[in-house]
């Protein structure tokens, strides 16, 4: 079998053609690469053998060069069996002989690219191209003394867009500064925006080159990210920034806010598919997904085409496969979520027979905390809901928590009663929830007392004295369209010939231009602008009814109502939901000065209503529990009958009787805000770190006794009912734990504990160093059937069985992948991992 210097040869040498680069003189162009024993065809690569680490001259370095012939990049080529970074140091003195600045290490399977000039290696999975090495080669070396010493205060962002603003005018009152501000529109920092940009010097100063900031909705994330751009841009330590968003309309928004903040300095641009402006731009604004289809990025764009990474709303924009997105550029990368991950506890992250809405959620954050360095939970930069509305820069919500007659025996505990005959004629009862509400029951006659007390409780715009701009949130697009019919009904006879039907708009993904619309609603013209005063600009429709849409990132801040006419279980879709609401606003911007006059009435937002028909805030305020796996049913499924008798699960019932308005309360939420804003968690840690018997064992390595202390001690008390198996979730391993494993974790002698798939890696990289395929044979079959094999119990069973056609229907593992796998592998991997693999650790 060929050995592992061949396969690694062969690889290095696919992945620089794949890159661009020329072994031989192609089309006009002349070779780039230039190895120490000269190659003139293609049969001399051949001469090297397979092991062209022992050639007579010693190793074979490639040194790869730019348009005029000059040294570029040293390339150290290791065998697959060879960490790359065995040969960092070796590589960087080639380098400097050869006076390079840039080295890549690459045994074939992992690659690591390094700027000299920049401090460390980073991992990379594709080579870059010869353009854009020569891009990077004429950049301005990075300087992160420069960037961790400059002087950022209030004026920072004002600064880069008129460096002397302050001296433009000799002022005369303060108020003439003012409007000259205003004119030219300068942005100005928060305080605690000024110390989120220091937070990130203090961690480059740190050596860090990855950040998290986790700042509540309304906080102005945007306007920070842009003073970060320009500290990165205005330092050197990044020529080209890559602003990643995870929506359509987050991308105009935010291309529209660097242009205030930053133009005329920087240029930026929204990245499309026929689009090549993205070479001329200092800030690229995308949406990850347009990078994801047929992994787009791989194809347009090097690892080393943009210094700075920022991932808006990271939880959602890196998760899954918009990672690879993410990870697959070098350089700095930062973060913004307004999602804190501290009230999401001891979930279950793995278990995916539990339908628990905080499991993906958990799974996201805490896969966002360690992606930007930030695994112990506590990110970079934080600015809670608290924070800003006790400094006066948010606004808590005045709560209208509203039930109907049928929504109170919904939401009780027995439930809504309803009688029907099953299919044998047998009168029988069944109890819906509220989780049934539009899905499985309906009543016209509920949805309209929902419209109905919405608009008699809604706040008015203080200029025009219209219905304020509201976002309605329903269960489906179908009851969207039911509830926007609706508020146009009653519209039309409380506001006779104002708004035709216009008044509500149903802006879903099935509705064409939805995506424009929540533009247009934002800047104050959908469907036209409302007459009722003249000159005051606010949009025409005055309520969006939505289900998924505008809630993450979504900008209007003079939203003063929203309508929770759906049951929500997701604490971070209740967090950015109420979070539209939260920004302050003043309408007076938006008037015609005339209004203005003295004696006009306070148009400053200084409130805003969450009129709820689901008791959403009562549930994440007193019934949510946050320690326990809650597991919720699938909306499809079997709705339990009162009596204990036999469930119906195709059971839809329509209620036609009358509803009404049974209790209605309101209630300000203060300073300290909501349960759900408060949460933070790790009480684990403190409990075993302050206890010095279970200290002395671990300092002495007594494990067994540190083992026991902690079952007979700590395990399963009333106060907090720790467990292993709830520490094994709170951790996020989807693999057995044990108690030794996590003493080392918290008491830091292990940073972080393996999870399934990185186990399964390890135990992969060492059999594919054993037994490495012929040239030319794909690795990846291989692989999954390794993992699939050591991981799945289902699967080894039905190997031994010999029973193959069961692979038909399994879902991690088919037939045609087990198909895919050579021969001799197929007998090899399940004798090699008998031998060498513990099942029971991936159980």
């Amino acid at each position: 079998m060929p050995d592992n210097e061949a396969t690694a040869r062969i690889r290095i040498n696919q992945l620089l053609e794949k890159a661009g680069w020329r072994f031989f003189a192609e089309n006009g162009n002349p070779a780039n690469i230039e190895l120490e024993t000269p190659v003139n065809q293609p049969s001399d690569l051949d001469a090297f053998g397979d092991d062209f680490e022992k050639i007579s001259k010693g190793f074979v370095d490639y040194l790869l060069l730019d348009d005029r012939g000059r040294p570029l990049v040293v390339l150290e080529a290791k065998s697959s069996g060879i960490h790359p970074l065995t040969g960092k140091e070796q590589a960087r003195r080639y380098a400097r002989s050869q006076n390079c600045r840039f080295v890549l290490l690459s045994n074939g399977n992992m690659h690591f690219w390094w700027d000299l000039k920049q401090g460390n290696p980073s991992s990379i999975r594709a080579f870059p191209t010869p353009e854009s090495v020569g891009q990077l080669d004429k950049r301005q070396a990075p300087d992160p003394s420069g960037l961790v010493n400059a002087i950022v205060e209030s004026d920072y962002i004002a600064r880069a867009k008129l460096p002397d603003y302050d001296r433009q005018a000799a002022w005369i009152n303060e108020a003439e500064r003012d409007a000259f501000i205003s004119r030219e529109k300068l942005r100005f920092l928060r305080d605690y925006q000024v110390q989120a940009v220091k937070s990130i010097q203090r961690a480059v100063a740190d050596g860090k080159d990855r950040f998290l900031f986790e700042m509540a909705t309304g906080t102005g994330k945007t306007l920070t990210a842009a003073a970060i751009i320009n500290l990165f841009l205005r330092t050197g330590n990044a020529s080209r920034v890559l602003f990643l968003v995870d929506r359509l309309e987050l991308e105009d928004q935010a291309q529209k806010a660097f242009t205030e903040y930053l133009s005329p300095n920087y240029k930026n641009t929204i990245y499309k598919q026929d689009r090549n402006g993205w070479r001329r731009a200092d800030i690229v604004v995308t949406t990850v997904q347009s990078l994801m289809v047929n992994n787009r990025y791989q194809d347009l764009f090097s690892p080393t085409d943009f210094d700075f990474v920022i991932s808006d709303e990271a939880h959602r924009s890196i998760s899954g496969n918009a990672r690879d997105v993410f990870d697959y550029f070098v350089g700095y990368k930062l973060g913004l979520t307004a999602t804190p991950r501290d009230y999401l506890q001891n979930i279950d992250v793995l278990d995916q027979s539990v339908r628990d809405p905080r499991q993906l959620e958990r799974r996201q954050l805490l896969d966002t905390y360690e992606t930007f360095g930030c695994e112990s939970g506590q990110p970079t930069f934080r600015y809670s809901i608290i924070d800003g509305a006790n400094d006066g820069h948010l606004i808590n919500p005045k709560v209208i928590d509203a039930r109907t007659e049928v929504s109170t025996q919904l939401l009780s505990e027995q439930g809504f009663i309803v009688a029907f005959t099953d299919d044998d004629g047998n009168d029988s009862t069944a109890v819906i929830k509220r989780k049934q509400f539009e899905r499985k029951f309906f009543s016209e006659a509920t949805n309209r007392v929902f419209c109905r007390v919405f608009l008699e409780n809604a706040l008015r715009d203080p200029i025009s004295g219209e219905i304020g701009k509201s976002i309605i949130f329903a269960v489906s697009q179908d009851h969207a369209a039911k509830l926007a019919n609706i508020l146009n009904e009653i519209a039309h006879r409380m506001f006779p010939h104002r708004y035709g039907s216009d008044f509500a708009v149903q802006v879903t993904s099935a509705v064409q231009n939805a995506q424009q619309y929540t533009v247009n609603f934002a800047n104050n013209n959908l469907l036209g602008h409302s007459q009722v005063v003249e000159g005051y600009r606010t949009s025409k429709a005055r309520v969006c009814v939505t289900v998924g849409m505008m809630t993450t990132g979504y900008d209007c801040p003079d939203i003063l109502n929203l309508g929770l006419m759906r049951p929500i279980f997701s604490p971070t879709d209740f967090i950015q939901i109420k979070g539209r609401g939260t920004r302050p606003h003043d309408f007076r911007d938006d008037a015609i000065e005339e209004y203005l006059k003295e004696g006009s009435p306070n148009a400053v937002k200084t409130e805003y209503k969450l009129i709820d028909f689901f008791g959403n805030c009562e549930y994440f305020e007193q019934d949510f529990n946050y320690d326990e796996v809650l597991e919720l049913p699938s909306l499809s499924s079997v709705m339990d009958d009162v009596n204990g008798g036999s469930a119906q699960p195709n059971l839809i019932f329509e209620y036609l009787g009358e509803d009404d308005l049974q209790s209605i309360k309101e209630e300000q939420i203060g300073f300290e805000g909501m349960k759900i804003d408060r949460m933070f968690f790790d009480r684990f840690v403190d409990v075993v770190k302050q206890n010095q018997t279970l200290k002395n064992a671990v300092e002495n390595e007594a494990w067994d006794e540190a083992s026991d202390h902690v079952v007979d001690e700590i395990f399963d008390r009333p106060e907090d009912y720790f467990n292993l198996e709830r520490l094994r979730q709170a951790l996020n391993l989807d693999r057995r734990v044990s108690i030794r494993e996590i003493l080392e974790h918290v008491f830091g002698r292990v940073e972080r504990l393996k999870n399934k798939d990185e186990l399964l890696d390890d135990e992969f990289s060492a059999f594919i160093a054993r037994y490495a395929p012929p040239e030319g044979t794909p690795v990846l079959p291989i692989m999954e059937f390794f993992k699939a094999y050591a991981a799945d119990a289902e699967v080894r069973n039905i190997i031994e069985s010999g029973n193959l056609s069961m692979l038909a229907t399994n879902p991690g593992f088919s037939l045609v992948d087990y198909r895919n796998v050579p021969e001799f592998y197929r007998r090899l991997i399940p004798e090699y991992t008998k031998d060498n693999v513990s099942f029971n650790q991936f159980a």
